[in-house]
């Protein structure tokens, strides 16, 4: 099975740390980030990889190389051109998913001990055109989902700012996106938008006419490792999974 690993970010909120070290090699306990990521999608059966690389690409290049890709099959999208968020991203990447076999897309600071195997048979049955991962934790942006668990909605709590898919009357369940999701490849012919932009955007804009769902974890280990204090427990959650 094939995997994407968004490892492009700049990581601003973790400076100083990664002004001269990219967040993907930064340590959660006993691994990188990068590490982490690749260990927990090879355990759940995704061997082939491919990770987007641009805040000092060549370090994650030469770390990938060192450890001879953890005996995995790893392809590089190179974005030291332009950094193109995770839409861009994902679409860039097309190439890597030509089989026609649904994929999963992991953040590489996401920290966690969610069965992927079980999420991506989940999509499998559900016959969603993504299915992505969310959580029950305080954030500002949150993803509206319906009864079914499909996309209907989305707001920002701080501005007020709020994006419809379809109008409902029922009340909907506000969850936070755990950056880990299972894309189905019809997705690629879809995609309007073009160069830099957000992969929610793409969801946002084709939940009116395919399904888009969420898959619920209420487990009790993650962390988004994105900020140092959330970086030391992602540390501690990764100390507890052994691979």
């Amino acid at each position: 099975m094939k995997a994407m690993i968004l490892a492009a970010g700049l990581g601003t909120r973790l400076r100083p740390l990664t002004d001269h070290i990219p967040k993907a090699l930064l340590q959660a306990g006993p691994y990188t980030l990068l590490q982490f990521a690749i260990l927990k999608l090879k355990n759940a059966g995704f061997t082939d990889l491919i990770v987007n690389v641009h805040h000092h690409a060549d370090a994650v290049i030469a770390y990938l190389d060192e450890n001879h890709n953890f005996n995995c099959n790893i392809s590089i999208s190179d974005e030291r051109g332009k950094l193109l968020d995770t839409g861009g991203g994902i679409k860039k990447a097309a190439w890597f998913f030509s089989d026609d076999r649904p994929f999963l897309v992991y953040n590489v600071d996401i920290v966690t001990g969610l069965n992927l195997q079980q999420l991506y048979q989940h999509h499998l049955e559900s016959h969603n055109l993504a299915t992505l991962v969310v959580r029950r934790r305080k954030t500002s942006r949150y993803l509206l989902f319906d009864e079914f668990m499909q996309l209907k909605a989305w707001e920002n709590s701080a501005t007020g700012e709020k994006r419809i898919v379809q109008m409902t009357r029922e009340p909907l369940n506000p969850y936070a996106f755990s950056g880990i999701h299972v894309i189905s490849p019809e997705i690629f012919g879809m995609m309007e938008e073009q160069d830099r932009f957000s992969i929610i955007d793409t969801y946002l804009r084709i939940a009116s006419t395919k399904p888009v769902g969420g898959y619920f974890d209420d487990g009790p280990l993650w962390a988004d490792a994105g900020k140092p204090d959330s970086l030391a427990e992602a540390g501690e959650i990764a100390a507890t999974i052994k691979f």
